[in-house]
């Protein structure tokens, strides 16, 4: 079975593939100082009776501190599984439309092979919905163009918090109606209404690029653990995708092994 694991700032998901399905994923939260031996033992006891069926890793960080130790625990803990780790120089097949190459995260990496890969002949547009919302633009050729970066929904809700003395923080959901009548709906209203209204514009902005005049189709995914959030109050995302990254991390080793 094919073990993947996506390192990301907030959360470490992980996915174990049987073939081409998903057998089942496992979240946990990641943390900066955790130890090879830490993150190895935790990955066990999530895995269970699976750990010992694991024939195969593939794996990406975004947190460079994690990405040492994931090195260490891979090496120490699966030195005889075939593994690999999306970084530069790794072959993806994905052709990098940008200035500088190397500043493309491995995530976005992966969720543009994804995206291709369930829409092989249409343009896409990835919306991440993590630590920092990502908007991303993929040719129907599979080609990553760039994209957009805006502060991710937690990000945000805590930043309010911490600097307006008299706001704090409330349960993701939506209010009664777009005019809120308290202070706990006023903020739902703002951070719910609002993301989508800023996801919208940007997708609708990179779609008028991506397809002048609108004549090609432009699928757009959604993905990451705040997606769900947002989901139903967008007027543009046309999809749900919430293992992107881990498909992406399954093609990737399958481009350089061998299954």
């Amino acid at each position: 079975m094919l073990l993947t694991i996506d390192v990301g700032n907030t959360n470490i998901v992980l996915g174990l593939y049987s073939g081409n399905d998903l057998a089942g994923d496992w979240r946990m939260r990641t943390d900066a100082r955790m130890t090879a031996d830490e993150l190895a033992l935790t990955m066990r006891g999530l895995l269970g009776s699976h750990a010992d069926a694991v024939t195969g890793i593939s794996a990406l960080s975004t947190v460079p501190a994690v990405l040492r130790e994931l090195r260490v625990m891979l090496s120490r803990y699966y030195a005889r599984v075939p593994k690999i780790v999306i970084e530069p120089g790794v072959r993806t097949g994905v052709p990098l439309l940008v200035d500088n190459p190397k500043e493309v995260g491995a995530d976005r990496l992966v969720n543009t092979l994804a995206a291709h890969h369930l829409h092989p002949s249409t343009a896409c547009v990835v919306v991440d919905f993590g630590t920092s919302t990502n908007v991303d633009a993929i040719s129907a050729k599979g080609e990553f163009l760039g994209g957009a970066f805006a502060p991710g929904i937690e990000i945000s809700v805590d930043a309010l918090a911490a600097r307006a003395a008299a706001l704090r923080k409330v349960e993701l959901v939506p209010p009664r109606s777009v005019i809120g009548k308290n202070t706990v709906e006023c903020l739902q209203s703002g951070i719910l209404y609002g993301f989508a209204g800023q996801v919208d514009g940007l997708v609708k902005r990179i779609k008028r690029e991506l397809s002048p005049g609108g004549v090609d189709p432009v699928a757009v995914i959604a993905t990451g653990g705040l997606a769900p959030l947002v989901l139903g109050e967008s007027e543009t995302i046309t999809e749900h995708a919430p293992d992107l990254t881990l498909l992406g991390l399954r093609l990737v080793y399958e481009r350089n092994h061998r299954v």
